[in-house]
């Protein structure tokens, strides 16, 4: 084939690989950024780039001119460097995942997650207007040395020290909170295997317990320490135990009705969408075990303070998980293929 023919059939093709490095292949971020983008889709690359290659080796067989194989040259160096480039720094990649993939995976589970929002408030807010309306019910739940504990960590009358414990100091407690926060947030992940039930009930028995503790020590006079203690850390907690039961329940629903795909691909996809949840749950319990242990225990700061910095918190999260990450693709950056020929010749 002579040269003139080779590069008019070619020249568009070249074009297009030149205007994607230009625009989406200076950095993972901008290779994964496609708003706006008409060109040539990133899973097109590592085919293209071989094909250039394949190219660049006949023009060369050919003795075609300098001009037309340095061109050939370059583009194949920038489309090598853009697929064999290094992995961004692990701290790069877990600072995008949580502010950019967590939340868009999380919006993706919406329907679950209005469910799992919906069972948690509304056990939480009935089981208080319960224990309002007829006290006694609180005595079905706890026993007399549990609610003598409940009602000494939020005693108006206690010196304003530490509030939500009696003992221990603020290093012990955050681990304890790490502990037992995370260990409820797994529960309500994992027990969604039990084909969705095993989160569902998580999430009431936790809404119950919420709301029959909040209205007993509202009942009782106690409720100002109690609810400046859990305005600080709630955001991040509770949030996270919604988003956790939310991945439960999307697991149960790949086990109970997979659509075409089996039973254990339903599950293996499942269970990889909801181990990414999970590791952003983590983060969320880790963040509000911090509060609860060195913001919210503190006693002396005034109610409007903790309320304040509560609803702020609030404000943050709510518009992380809802917000955050929209405008970047789902797409993931173009990875290399194994050596060989594609089908068809490039000549």
């Amino acid at each position: 084939m002579k040269q003139a023919h080779f590069v008019a059939r070619h020249q568009r093709e070249w074009e297009q690989f030149a205007q994607w490095l230009d625009a989406r292949a200076g950095s993972p971020r901008s290779a994964r950024a496609a708003r706006g983008w008409q060109g040539m889709r990133d899973e097109e690359m590592p085919a293209r780039y071989r094909r250039l290659c394949q190219q660049l080796a006949l023009a060369r067989r050919r003795n075609y001119s300098p001009v037309v194989t340095a061109r050939l040259q370059e583009l194949m160096q920038r489309g090598h460097n853009a697929l064999y480039r290094p992995a961004p720094p692990r701290w790069r990649r877990a600072l995008e995942f949580l502010l950019a993939e967590f939340p868009r995976l999380v919006r993706a589970q919406r329907g679950c997650l209005w469910a799992s929002a919906g069972l948690f408030v509304v056990s939480t807010v009935a089981m208080y207007l319960a224990v309002r309306w007829r006290p006694e019910l609180i005595h079905s739940l706890f026993d007399p040395q549990q609610l003598a504990q409940f009602e000494s960590m939020y005693d108006p009358a206690a010196p304003d020290a530490r509030l939500g414990r009696d003992s221990g100091s603020d290093l012990a407690m955050f681990g304890y909170y790490i502990a037992n926060n995370i260990g409820i947030g797994f529960r309500t992940f994992a027990s969604g295997l039990l084909a969705g039930v095993g989160s569902l009930l998580v999430l009431v028995f936790n809404g119950v317990i919420f709301g029959a503790v909040a209205g007993h020590l509202q009942g009782i006079g106690h409720g100002g320490p109690f609810w400046r203690f859990v305005a600080g850390h709630s955001a991040p907690e509770l949030s996270a135990i919604v988003v956790a039961g939310a991945a439960g329940l999307r697991l149960g629903l790949d086990l109970v009705a997979p659509g075409r795909r089996s039973r254990l691909d339903a599950l293996v996809e499942g269970g990889k969408v909801g181990g990414k949840l999970c590791l952003g749950v983590f983060a969320m319990l880790l963040f509000a075990a911090f509060v609860e242990a060195f913001w919210s225990s503190i006693g002396s700061i005034p109610g409007p303070v903790k309320f304040a910095v509560g609803g702020l918190l609030w404000a943050l999260v709510l518009g992380w998980l809802g917000f955050a990450g929209r405008g970047r693709s789902m797409t993931a950056e173009p990875a290399p293929l194994p050596p060989g020929r594609q089908r068809g010749s490039a000549a």
